[in-house]
């Protein structure tokens, strides 16, 4: 079974011309604005919004993963369309993209069904905050095999439990899939906005709970944990809203990027 897209031509373009200019558009951003160099990390913060408001940010976090020499990397996203309870991990055999397919981390797969008896909610992975995701490892991490986590109401503590399972192993990644608050006034959200910042990178539950409007409130808390678990510092990359592409900051939605070293 092959996991299609349902984001294609409406979140990211659907051919490989456009996705090259897109990706060209974000490193000269980068090259300007951002240094990878030798910074290496298997766990990042990614925002899941149409390209053309989110690329930029979720760009520099991809940047970073060029380094990590993972070879497996998890997708962890909310499900926008379906309410369920608990996480949702199917065993697809392969991922499409408009660049072509992802191979599944099959094995790891298997031991993650496994030891924390996850099931599959098929509707579930119709989820655009994990496929935005999909071009961009396929860019940047061309030989990776991925999974994909879509939660629902999922205790963090019990995310967070898998999340330090897949880490255990250097081999694999993490990626955590969220946007921040939306449709409020530019000086409103940024506000809101900056509650989120500071949690992620005191790596603080409680400040995460005074307000940040996440809509993947879930998996921040979850990786927040297991970096605290880890030891692992946060380290913030880009934060900008949809303002600065639409112009509209009467309903804005805010993105943030992060890693975890």
């Amino acid at each position: 079974m092959i996991r299609k897209e349902i984001a294609s031509g409406t979140f990211y373009p659907d051919n490989i011309d456009e996705l090259g200019k897109y990706f060209d558009h974000f490193n000269t951003i980068f090259n300007e604005q951002f240094s990878a160099n030798d910074i290496q990390s298997r766990a990042v913060i990614v925002p899941h919004a149409g390209y053309i408001y989110s690329g930029i940010t979720a760009n520099a976090a991809y940047r970073i993963l060029q380094n990590s020499n993972a070879k497996n990397f998890v997708v962890i996203g909310p499900s926008h369309k379906i309410a369920f309870n608990g996480i949702s991990l199917c065993e697809f055999e392969s991922y499409r993209t408009p660049l072509g397919n992802i191979d599944s981390a099959a094995v790891l797969i298997k031991k993650l069904k496994t030891k924390f008896e996850i099931n599959c909610v098929l509707q579930a992975h119709a989820e655009h905050s994990t496929e935005v995701q999909f071009p961009f490892i396929k860019h940047y991490l061309k030989d990776v095999n991925i999974a994909e986590i879509v939660y629902g109401k999922e205790d963090p503590r019990h995310l967070s439990q898998i999340i330090d399972y897949i880490l255990e192993d250097k081999e694999n990644g993490v990626i955590i899939s969220t946007d921040l608050s939306h449709f409020h006034n530019l000086r409103d959200a940024e506000k809101l906005d900056n509650i989120c910042l500071k949690a992620i990178e005191l790596l603080d539950i409680d400040t995460l709970h005074s307000g940040c409007e996440a809509c993947g409130m879930i998996g921040v808390e979850a990786i927040l944990l297991s970096a605290k678990k880890g030891n692992l510092k946060a380290h913030l990359l880009d934060y900008r809203t949809s303002a600065e592409a639409s112009g509209d900051e009467s309903r804005v939605v805010g993105y943030v990027s992060a890693y975890l070293s």
